[in-house]
């Protein structure tokens, strides 16, 4: 996790470009997340966002929830300094640098939410605990939502999302780049695991109404509601 805790600190400026050219749709895959959280705008939730980079959800989350308390965690100190320039607007928002694998939760929530952070984890069993974590740190009817890259059921299917993934940054992103930098880091850093799996992990912890809320081959948003 120091390689990848240095890679976000080095890259924390451009991080916003960047995404857009490397997550096929970002702005969908964040709208639905947005769609998912069931509350009443005016009401006044709990949310943490684990994992926040430059605050670009908890800005939009806000936006929607104008009475919403929100925590921004990131492990990259560049990534919290980026978040508070975007949301320095707002005097209710507390920032936490941290690494989520040994995160305790302070506090309840209403909402939970994350974008490509949680594939950090590195063993399904992490995964597995750290659902659990949030499960825990969730208020009765709060949400939990995941925006994330995932793996498919089979190696066929892997290897065609890996290439309907190649194709949508080839429209921005030079060749060389793609396999020597943006491939490389996804193979040395990410741990994804299978999409199916980790709705079944939700189901077992817990969670109801699990469902994907958004998919494009091997990036998706899902979640479910505690009772």
């Amino acid at each position: 996790m120091n390689g990848v805790k240095k890679h976000f600190e080095e890259e924390a400026r451009e991080f916003d470009p960047i995404i857009l050219r490397l997550i096929p749709y970002y702005p969908q895959m964040i709208e639905a997340l947005l769609a998912a959280i069931p509350f009443e705008a005016q009401r006044p939730i709990n949310v943490i966002d684990l994992g926040c980079g430059t605050g670009t959800i908890a800005k939009r989350i806000k936006e929607k929830f104008p009475l919403a308390k929100i925590t921004c965690m990131d492990f990259a100190e560049g990534m919290i300094a980026m978040a508070k320039v975007k949301m320095a607007e707002y005097s209710d928002i507390r920032f936490q640098v941290g690494d989520f694998r040994t995160y305790a939760f302070d506090q309840y929530y209403d909402v939970v939410v994350s974008s490509l952070a949680l594939h950090h984890l590195e063993t399904d069993q992490e995964k597995m605990v750290f659902y659990r974590k949030i499960y825990d740190a969730l208020n009765p009817d709060g949400v939990f939502y995941n925006a994330d890259v995932i793996l498919a059921a089979n190696d066929h299917l892997g290897q065609v999302y890996i290439e309907k993934w190649k194709e949508f940054m080839r429209r921005q992103v030079p060749e060389d780049e793609i396999n020597n930098k943006w491939m490389l880091t996804y193979h040395n850093e990410d741990h994804p695991a299978r999409l199916m799996d980790q709705l079944d992990w939700l189901n077992e912890i817990g969670f109801m109404e699990v469902d994907i809320l958004w998919k494009y081959y091997n990036f998706a948003v899902y979640g479910g509601r505690k009772y």
